[in-house]
Order: structure tokens, then C-alpha cells, then sequence
């Protein structure tokens, strides 16, 4: 027990520095079993983690109870806020979530109808995922949720009907690319309006240590820059290389196959840039970074943010 009492919860167990570090990390906070857990066990770990942050490990505790506790914390509650997040928005349900949709996307993709549908199930999906991995710090209203919902929504459908009827005569294959360049698209819409907040008004930037040094709008526009990247690339694999696949499985089950893809792409494409995101004094604006020299000197030369997943 002396050895836990200075134990830091928080301290990275891999090295964050790294794509391998991260890569490490995100497949332990991503398994999808943590979203078969009860609300009372996820509480539970939470209340042993804030213990321990306030240094009061309960007697017979182990490092390894430790560990696990922090994966649950992590797997399920904002890093922002530390409330329990919603189970279908955590990246832990991208898996058994995404893999149903996107085998859906993939065999249901011949008529409007049916690609108006699962294309319209997709980003509410999304739409939930986008709100619940935000910056919480940046506070956005049920109007702009709804305008940044409807506008994704109607990126994703225009693309996918459009191109749906322009693919009719092209080889069956390529007709299968439909849902991928649908789902990019309404990305690169869906998640900068979810969290346009950010972008208007700017995100909480700290220093190295956690002090608060102001609101950075070129800093959100790079955090969401690299989840748009993160969350192309995650569907990127499945919704390209499946297609090819399922040209010979057209008569049997590819949900597994769907599923092999996710199990991977969600913590690869997570790793692809640090949570903890950093950018240098020299590149923020001009008057946060006059209000950062006049106070700290050239004694912080960058800045961090959490930039969401």
C-alpha cells in the first residue's frame, strides 16, 4: 500500500508521444465490452479514481484494480466534464455500431429509398458521437445541434443520392464506393458544426502544467481539423476495401468482416494525432499571444487543448 499512495492515476500509461503509445491506449479504453458493463460499475470505478486523484486509496486496492478502474473512467466518462457519457456516443460502441451501419450502407445501397434511409441513420449516429466526444468546454445550443444535424444530413443525402444516380451505369463495384464518399463528406460537415462553438469563439488552451491561458480559435480549427482527418480514416478501410470483398460475399454473412476492420480502424485512427493536442505561442492569434508574452514571457513557447476524438 506505500507504493500506491503516491500513485498518479492520470500519469499515461503508454507513451502518448507515440503512434504506438496512443495506438496501446485507445485499444484499451475502445473494447467494446466496457458497454455491456452496468451504470453502477462504471460509477464505481470512477469513485475509486477520483480517490485515488485525491490521494485516498481504499486499503487492499491493487495497481492492477487501479489500472482498470481508469480504463472504465476513460471508456466512459468526458474528460472535460467527468460526466458519464452517453453509451451509444462512446468511441467504445464504434465497433458493435459502426460495423451494423456500415454493413447496412454497404448491402443496402441499389435504391434511393434505401440509401436515403441508412445514410440518414448514419449521421444521426454520428451526429450523437460528435456531440458526446466534443470540447465540453465550449458549451453549443439545441438550435445550433439541430442546424449542424440537418445540414450533415443533407450533405450525406444529396451526396449519396447524387451520386447513387449518376453510378447507375457504372460497374457494381464502383456504386459500392457510394456510401464511403457520402459518409466523408457529410464528415467534413457534421463534426466543425457540432462544434462550431469552438470555431466562433475559440477552446480553452493551458499550459504544460494545466493553467488556463486563454480561448484560441486557430487551436479549435486544428483539433477539429484532425478529428474530420481521424474519422475519414476510420471509416476509410471498411468502407473501400469491404466493398471489393463483398463483391464474393454477396450470398454470405460480411458482418464479421465489417467488424475485423473496426476492431482496428477505431483505435488506429483515434492514435492518429494526441488527444492533448499542441500548438505554438508564435501561431495563435495575435492578441492572445501579446496577453501570453506579457505575462509568462518566452517561459511558455506552446500551448495545449484537448481536441476531442
Amino acid at each position: 500500500m506505500e507504493a500506491l499512495k503516491g500513485f498518479d492515476i492520470d500519469a499515461p500509461h503508454w507513451d502518448q508521444s507515440t503512434f504506438m503509445g496512443r495506438l496501446k491506449h485507445f485499444f484499451n479504453i475502445t473494447d467494446c465490452r466496457t458497454v455491456l458493463l452496468p451504470d453502477s460499475r462504471l460509477d464505481e470505478a470512477k469513485a475509486l479514481v477520483e480517490s485515488c486523484r485525491a490521494g485516498s486509496v481504499p486499503p487492499g486496492t491493487t495497481v492492477e484494480q487501479l489500472h482498470y478502474a481508469k480504463k472504465l473512467y476513460d471508456s466512459a466518462f468526458h474528460p472535460d466534464t467527468g460526466d458519464r457519457m452517453n453509451l451509444i456516443g462512446r468511441m467504445s460502441f464504434q465497433v458493435p455500431g459502426g460495423m451494423a451501419i456500415t454493413g447496412f450502407m454497404l448491402q443496402f445501397y441499389r435504391t434511393v429509398p434505401a440509401v436515403v434511409f441508412w445514410q440518414w441513420v448514419n449521421q444521426s449516429f454520428n451526429a450523437l458521437v460528435n456531440y458526446t466526444n466534443r470540447n465540453a468546454a465550449s458549451p453549443i445550443t439545441p438550435k445550433q445541434i439541430g442546424v449542424a444535424y440537418v445540414t450533415a444530413t443533407s450533405t450525406a443525402l444529396a451526396t449519396a443520392v447524387g451520386l447513387n444516380l449518376y453510378t447507375k451505369k457504372a460497374p457494381p463495384l464502383v456504386a459500392r464506393w457510394v456510401p464511403f464518399a457520402a459518409v466523408a463528406a457529410a464528415n467534413c460537415v457534421n463534426i466543425p458544426m457540432m462544434r462550431q462553438q469552438e470555431i466562433l469563439n475559440g477552446i480553452a488552451v493551458t499550459d504544460e502544467d494545466g493553467n488556463k491561458l486563454g480561448h484560441s480559435r486557430k487551436a479549435a480549427v486544428k483539433g477539429i481539423t484532425q478529428v474530420v482527418i481521424s474519422r475519414v480514416t476510420m471509416a476509410a478501410p471498411g468502407m473501400i476495401i469491404l466493398p471489393i470483398i463483398m463483391q464474393r460475399l454477396e450470398k454470405y454473412r460480411f458482418m464479421q468482416v465489417s467488424l475485423m476492420f473496426l476492431i482496428f480502424m477505431v483505435p488506429a485512427a483515434c492514435s492518429l494525432f494526441p488527444q492533448s493536442c499542441s500548438m505554438a505561442v508564435s501561431k495563435l492569434e495575435p492578441e492572445l499571444r501579446e496577453s501570453i508574452i506579457s505575462q509568462y514571457g518566452d517561459r511558455v513557447s506552446y500551448v495545449y487543448f484537448n481536441k476531442g476524438l
